[in-house]
């Protein structure tokens, strides 16, 4: 039986974490497709981590 994923948002977290990171580094190519790749999230997750990295600034 393949293993459940118990906390389905922790690859949006380190996304958004790496997201922080990252901000002001030139993109080869635009950051949703970039994080889908890098994280093996989706487009919706990967929007989310965008969001959760911009809360975090603004805060």
């Amino acid at each position: 039986m393949p293993q459940a994923d118990l906390d389905p948002d922790e690859a949006v977290t380190l996304a958004a974490d790496w997201l922080r990171k990252h901000r002001n580094d030139a993109r080869e190519r635009p950051i949703v497709p970039d994080l889908k790749t890098r994280f093996g999230i989706s487009a919706t997750q990967a929007c989310e981590a965008i969001r959760l990295s911009h809360r975090d600034v603004q805060a």
